[in-house]
């Protein structure tokens, strides 16, 4: 991810390593298509230039020539923009994924298209009826902590365990520098650039948003109405998905406001965390908790106006949350991996914010705005018996500034591990 830094006055061109760099680089030497998909301005551009140096053709069809060549005449854009090549923004020409299709059914050799989209269910409804089999598909969010470190390469996907938690450092992570970057959030332009103008960016990013985006999934016709379905799912970071709620806050009929969450869904701007039931039926009927995937525009469309307001306000426990489960998402799905995560809820109201179900063994954490955390806060740990599953080492992610154990299955963890 490309930054500007300071040097001896002197202002140079950085890029900071990518976690998910390694497994697109592993794709590429087995599937002949690799997609990478995210919102806008996430670094899906700049990351795949970088990893492709001058050894490929590079065409967007941001370009409004080209992109009238891709719809008009595929066939001459693939003679035009020959193997290897890197296409941007795929989305806006589908019609070129079944000439793909055919270029690599005659050709197998791996990594020839690299491909980037911003719209995931358009894209991946396209490419799925297209290129089944073909393809490696990579989703890019938003840059995580340890990749604006510069320690993006070191990044493991995060599980709790004895060996982790003993041998990790003590946090410098400070309540203010923690709320800071949680209000700028995650978008490389502001993450790595303190001088960009956070409310100019966030504004054009929303405008841009509704007259692309919005435009290209779904005919909307009312865009401040669609404004405000937005700015009530940024409220409601963190909570249990509630479609009345949220429709009556746009003013939008229950039907509509169902199909605009999957706009936001598939434009990588919201995640929803399921519950977990060991029926895997019920898991896919019980509601969902909704999450912004990038706090620092949750926290923008709902108009804190700084860091310090952000911490001390209403929303202040649950951005925090919000950016938490972002970074432990992140640090599986840049490993290229799928992120096994639900949360837990029962009939008696016992709540776990995050379970990882890996290789059949559930882990359990808590997410906490506090430096010293008790019992209390790992209460619930004991209903996962229920699940007749074993139980793996548990956490609370807090603002502790060392892990410490508070019982011999759980450990208070510091957020900056």
């Amino acid at each position: 991810m490309h930054c500007d830094c300071i040097l001896n006055g002197k202002t140079r061109a950085m890029y900071l390593p990518r976690t998910i760099e390694q497994p697109i680089r592993n794709a590429a030497t087995t599937f002949p298509v690799i997609l990478v998909t995210g919102a806008r301005q996430v670094g899906k551009t700049t990351l795949l230039r970088h990893l492709c140096g001058q050894d490929r053709v590079y065409v967007t069809l941001d370009d409004p020539l080209v992109l009238n060549l891709a719809r008009q005449d595929p066939a001459l854009f693939m003679q035009r923009f020959p193997v290897p090549v890197l296409i941007d923004e795929i989305q806006y020409a589908p019609g070129l994924l079944p000439y793909i299709k055919m270029a690599v059914d005659n050709d197998h050799r791996p990594g020839q298209f690299w491909l980037t989209g911003s719209q995931q269910f358009q894209v991946m409804k396209n490419v799925s009826e297209s290129l089944a089999g073909r393809v490696g598909i990579m989703q890019l969010l938003g840059l995580s902590r340890q990749e604006c470190l510069g320690q993006g390469q070191d990044q493991k996907p995060f599980l709790p365990s004895l060996t982790l938690f003993q041998n990790s450092k003590d946090s410098s992570l400070t309540l203010q520098t923690l709320y800071t970057a949680i209000w700028r959030g995650a978008f490389p332009a502001l993450a790595l650039n303190n001088s960009m103008d956070r409310n100019l960016f966030l504004s054009s990013y929303v405008q841009t948003y509704l007259q692309r985006d919005v435009r290209d999934l779904a005919q909307v016709g009312d865009e401040m109405a669609f404004l405000r379905f937005l700015r009530a799912a940024a409220a409601r970071t963190g909570q249990l998905l509630n479609m009345a709620e949220m429709a009556r806050d746009a003013d939008v009929a229950p039907n509509t406001a169902k199909k605009w969450l999957s706009i936001l869904e598939a434009s990588g701007l919201v995640y929803l965390l399921a519950p977990y039931f060991s029926n895997v039926t019920k898991r896919l009927i019980k509601t969902p908790k909704l999450y912004f995937l990038d706090t620092g525009l949750a926290a923008y469309l709902t108009e804190w106006s700084s860091p310090q307001t952000l911490e001390t306000g209403a929303m202040s426990g649950a951005i925090l949350e919000t950016w938490i489960l972002g970074e432990l998402l992140k640090s599986w799905q840049h490993s290229g991996l799928h992120a096994p995560f639900y949360y837990y809820r029962d009939t008696e109201q016992k709540e776990i914010d995050l379970l990882i179900v890996q290789d059949g063994t559930v882990y359990p954490l808590e997410f906490k705005k506090t430096a010293s955390p008790d019992k209390t806060a790992i209460r619930h740990f004991g209903a996962l018996d229920k699940l007749g599953m074993p139980v793996g080492m548990g956490a609370v992610i807090c603002l502790a500034k060392q892990a410490l154990p508070l019982t011999e299955r759980a450990w208070c963890v510091p957020v900056g591990l």
